[in-house]
Parts: structure tokens; sequence; C-alpha cells
């Protein structure tokens, strides 16, 4: 069964309109990232991993 994604913007950019957002969509098993200013283009990981991702930078920053 094929499923549309659900794109979203993220809150981290600025709310504006056009084409300067991160969107991500999440699917059962996935989590797709695109920029607004290439929407046929995007990134597919699991929750998992990007969770693992957004840690290891969390953690750089300190």
């Amino acid at each position: 069964m094929n499923h549309a994604l659900h794109w979203q913007k993220s809150t981290f950019s600025g709310g504006g309109e056009g084409n300067t957002c991160v969107e991500l969509a999440a699917s059962p098993t996935h989590i797709h990232l695109r920029e607004s200013d290439t929407p046929t283009t995007s990134l597919t990981t699991t929750p998992a991993a990007l969770a693992q991702l957004l840690k290891g930078i969390q953690t750089a920053a300190l």
C-alpha cells in the first residue's frame, strides 16, 4: 500500500513562506527529510538513526 507523505516545515525554519525551509514527513518505519526548494529530492532514514545523529550533533556542540 502506497501512502502519500504529509510534509511539515521545521519550526527552526523561521516560519517564513517560500523555499527556505526544511521539511519532514513520517511513514510507519521511516523519516523523510527534504529542502523546500528541491522537493523532489529527499533523504530517508530510520527514527533510530536520526536520533543517533542528532545526539552526536548535540554532544559535539557541548
